[in-house]
């Protein structure tokens, strides 16, 4: 029987992944628990646990006396001569053996139930441990249950979460896929610790880059910076230790493939792999590539910059919906104010198209106080702005930064239907009449890869 428990207790460990010695001790705790309830607490015991063998023993000490008046500490002189052949006397100690049988269901069952329940508080301890010095590492688990907020994900029999928020935007999953995430975070929990995994993180990002770039891995190119909108377009800044090696051509390799192997990790996300560089007015100009600047003015205590474009780039500058501007900006580190050489107006818009976001009253205040259009509230005077019964100064900021983001965005896709236009307006020449020689098919093999990644 003592076999059948400590085989039972030894599979538990392996399951749970419990260390051998820890069971050991938890296993002495618990038997010594039911000895106590046994024999009182004046009892003296010894409880022995062999895993290798598969063995539990106690040993009971009892001191022999002429009459017992305590049968848990004692025994008489008469009773001991029955069970030993010992040359004992009264005030010597008897040790005996004790069968688990004798110990009753009640007693038993309650053991389990502690044993259980010690064995559940280290179950969760080391998960937490195991995934704690796992953060910021990527796991390869497979999706066992979709849910409409979150993804679970069964990763060596444990449940990983994998929020909404930290999902790919468009990324469709499937029950029994399998996914790769990073773990992001840790969270103790009253039942198991909670596993929060990412794919949405930079960090994510920048760990399949040293899985599929070598030269990452070893230490030669370094990521000194990523900025992602998930699903949607990324910046990434490198750096070689190596002046033999240049660290885009690495990161993007032979026609792509390596950071072609990212893309579709990502679900076909844009990806622009630049040179990082330890001169502000560098950085911020290679950040905002593709487009071209005529001048960057960097504040390196305020973190700010101010970048001159022809008119002609402000689109590319921006990006569409401001994504270009913005992920630069997160990849440097510095506020980017744009400012667009040979303008001829600034753009701007009726305040009318902002009477659902100021709400009803605010926006006929304004009217009232003579303000008719976006930028007219963008560049009056906090103090003026504040004369108006309602607003606040935190109100007024909010207000004016939505307003200036609306106008850039707005500006952007005026300029990008200006352009379709002006292309669509130009003449067509039909293939046919052009010359014999200029009808042929480009040759295929002349045709360069599209290649993701974009570099100054």
């Amino acid at each position: 029987m003592n076999y059948e428990i400590v085989e039972s207790f030894s599979q538990m460990a392996r399951e749970k992944r419990v260390d051998k010695d820890l069971l050991t001790g938890i296993l002495e705790d618990v038997f010594s628990a039911m000895v106590k309830k046994k024999y009182g607490m004046d009892a003296r015991f010894d409880v022995v646990v062999n895993m290798d063998k598969g063995d539990i023993e106690i040993y009971l000490e009892k001191e022999i006396v002429d009459q017992v008046s305590n049968p848990n500490t004692q025994i008489d002189l008469e009773t001991v001569r029955t069970r030993s052949d010992e040359p004992l006397e009264i005030g010597d100690d008897f040790v005996e053996v004790v069968d688990l049988k004798s110990f009753g269901r009640r007693l038993i069952v309650s053991a389990k139930q502690n044993l259980n329940q010690r064995i559940k508080e280290i179950e969760k301890d080391v998960i937490y441990n195991e995934y704690s010095n796992s953060i910021g590492e990527i796991i390869v688990g497979e999706i066992y249950q979709v849910r409409k907020g979150e993804i679970l994900v069964n990763h060596n029999r444990n449940e990983l979460i994998l929020p909404k928020n930290e999902q790919i935007a468009r990324e469709r999953y499937r029950k029994g896929e399998t996914i790769r995430a990073l773990v992001k975070e840790v969270r103790k929990n009253v039942v198991n610790p909670v596993v929060i995994i990412s794919r949405s993180d930079p960090q994510f990002l920048a760990k399949l880059f040293e899985l599929e770039i070598p030269e990452i891995y070893d230490g030669i190119i370094e990521i000194k910076a990523a900025a992602r909108e998930a699903g949607e377009r990324s910046k990434v800044a490198v750096e070689s230790h190596d002046d033999r090696i240049d660290a885009v051509g690495a990161c993007v390799g032979m026609k792509g493939v390596r950071i072609h192997a990212i893309v579709r990790e990502l679900n076909n996300e844009n990806i622009d792999v630049i040179n990082f560089s330890d001169k502000a007015e560098v950085f911020v100009q290679r950040a905002l590539a593709p487009a071209k600047l005529k001048s960057v003015q960097v504040d390196t205590e305020a973190k700010t910059a101010i970048v001159v474009v022809d008119r002609d780039q402000a689109a590319l500058a921006i990006g569409r919906n401001g994504q270009n501007i913005r992920l630069a900006s997160k990849l440097t580190g510095y506020e980017i104010n744009l400012i667009k050489e040979g303008a001829e107006e600034e753009y701007d818009m009726d305040l009318d198209e902002f009477r659902v976001e100021l709400g009803e009253p605010l926006y006929e205040r304004l009217v009232e106080e003579g303000y008719e259009t976006a930028r007219s509230v963008i560049e009056a005077d906090t103090s003026d702005l504040l004369e108006i019964e309602g607003i606040t100064e935190e109100r007024i900021t909010t207000i004016k930064e939505m307003m200036q983001r609306e106008l850039e965005e707005a500006e952007v896709e005026e300029e990008e239907e200006e352009g379709d236009l002006k292309s669509k307006s130009q003449t067509k020449v039909s293939k046919k009449d052009l010359p014999k020689e200029a009808q042929t098919e480009p040759d295929e093999t002349l045709k360069e890869p599209s290649v993701e990644s974009k570099t100054e």
